[in-house]
């Protein structure tokens, strides 16, 4: 196959999984929600239980009016929804899928990678909430920044943690060195990666930067129509990617009971989305912290634990 075909067929694939896997997401948020709390919700749209809702949001966004504040700064407020959504475009296209080079891009520093663009989501929540010139948005950003840049330390810890008991950085890599003992051995590294994943997209019970009962809707208070719909696309892609990220790095990726070589890909997609269901679990089940208890957690829980379980795979691999 010439490589400028390969290339046009792996980009599509990302692409396609850009733009699919984060309605499913949502649509199964919506549901999830609705029977854990008991409600009925929209069930027309499509018709076969509403399966078309998001379709019909989207195509609503679509029609609405594009607003910008007239104190805004108008190119920094219309670009922030765009920095959002590349960070996540960009670190699908290294997350492998299966085996055999089953991944948009195979890059051998792929973690560092990912870990790289997915921190550049701060730089957009700072552009929406001082672009905006509204101070409840302002003061979502500067929560955000707080939040994201706090949380990134025990993100990045818990990986270095997997990375070095797999002896690379490549995440086709630390699959095919996954074990399944690694279930116990890593877990402390699994458990502060998911949840500072869920606090680094600003998911509850760590939704400080939105807070819509202090700050109307924090960073995204003034947007509207088709940008305010890409903060939302983000969000769930944002979900996509820390949910196979936690399944390629911690729960052996394409590896399953048998046939990894054919059904890989299924394994991971099953991991992802029920990785995916604790995160919608998560926002049913526990309130929103208070600033206060966000950063205690991060600083005096997540950050110990994470330096603790490097300790421990350091050891481990001396030992061995």
């Amino acid at each position: 196959m010439p490589l400028w075909l390969e290339l046009i067929i792996r980009v599509a694939g990302v692409v396609i999984a850009f733009l699919t896997l984060p309605l499913l997401v949502g649509q199964a948020e919506h549901k999830v929600m609705a029977h854990m709390q008991g409600r009925l919700g929209p069930m027309y749209a499509g018709g076969f239980h509403g399966w078309a809702q998001l379709i019909a949001d989207g195509v609503k966004f679509v029609q609405k009016e594009d607003v910008t504040p007239s104190a805004a700064d108008r190119q920094v407020f219309r670009l922030a929804p765009i920095v959002a959504l590349v960070p996540y475009l960009l670190a699908l296209l290294v997350i492998p899928l299966g085996p055999n080079d089953l991944v948009g891009e195979p890059l051998d520093i792929g973690l560092f990678f990912v870990l790289a663009v997915v921190g550049v989501g701060v730089v957009a929540v700072l552009m929406s909430g001082w672009a905006s010139a509204n101070k409840y948005s302002l003061l979502g950003g500067l929560r955000a920044a707080a939040q994201l840049l706090g949380y990134e330390l025990p993100l990045v810890l818990a990986a270095a943690s997997v990375a070095m008991a797999a002896g690379t950085l490549s995440l086709p890599g630390i699959v095919s060195a996954w074990q399944p003992w690694w279930l116990l051995w890593q877990a402390p590294a699994m458990v502060v990666f998911f949840v500072a994943g869920v606090a680094e997209i600003r998911r509850p019970p760590f939704d400080m930067p939105i807070a819509d009962s202090e700050l109307v809707f924090g960073y995204m208070t003034e947007y509207t129509g088709l940008r305010f719909a890409f903060f939302l696309l983000a969000e769930y892609v944002g979900i996509v990617v820390i949910a196979a990220l936690t399944t390629v790095l911690f729960l052996g990726g394409w590896q399953g009971p048998f046939g990894d070589e054919y059904l890989g890909w299924l394994w991971t997609l099953v991991k992802v989305f029920a990785v995916s269901f604790v995160i919608i679990w998560l926002r049913v089940s526990y309130p929103r912290l208070r600033e206060d208890q966000l950063q205690r957690l991060c600083w005096l829980v997540l950050v110990p634990l994470a330096l603790a379980q490097l300790v421990l795979t350091a050891a481990v691999k001396v030992v061995m």
